[in-house]
């Protein structure tokens, strides 16, 4: 009980002091050059010539659905999967990856790749848990052109 009534107190605190990391998975949003939206990420080393991580065939799910992002306003699009400026795009869907029989390796997904510079803006905006509204409050954000208190990543 005291830890419930702690977590709350902190909960309600608006005033967050920038040198404490809160918890949490990172807000990502971001633009692409053309439309990869159906199509599964992975992420490459600094220099493009190798794959550093890439999802498991039963990891494209996001609460119980396929992890597509959640498209928002201006052609932005809300990361649901952990992408980051590194990002490039295979030829398959989340759909079409989903139903493979097994993950396939580094090297294979390498001969998958459609564009390894898909990015024309990201910015991370915080943490999941600090929105009430993720879509309602990002899409106002993006409507205002009121980036802030984002950080640019690309």
């Amino acid at each position: 009980m005291i830890t419930s009534c702690c977590l709350t107190q902190k909960a309600g605190n608006s005033e967050i002091n920038p040198g404490i990391s809160l918890p949490g998975p990172k807000v990502i949003i971001y633009q692409t050059k053309k439309d990869y939206s159906k199509l599964v990420p992975v992420i490459l080393n600094e220099d493009k010539t190798a794959i550093v991580s890439y999802p498991d065939i039963k990891d494209v799910f996001y609460k119980g659905s396929l992890a597509y992002p959640t498209q928002l306003h201006n052609g932005y699009l809300l990361d649901n999967r952990g992408i980051d400026k590194n990002v490039a795009f295979i030829n398959l869907t989340y759909e079409e990856y989903s139903e493979l029989g097994k993950t396939p390796t580094a090297d294979q997904l390498m001969e998958m790749l459609i564009d390894k510079s898909p990015i024309s803006r990201m910015y991370t905006c915080g943490i999941r848990p600090s929105y009430n509204d993720i879509e309602l409050e990002l899409n106002s954000k993006i409507d205002a052109g009121d980036f802030s208190t984002f950080v640019k990543i690309k």
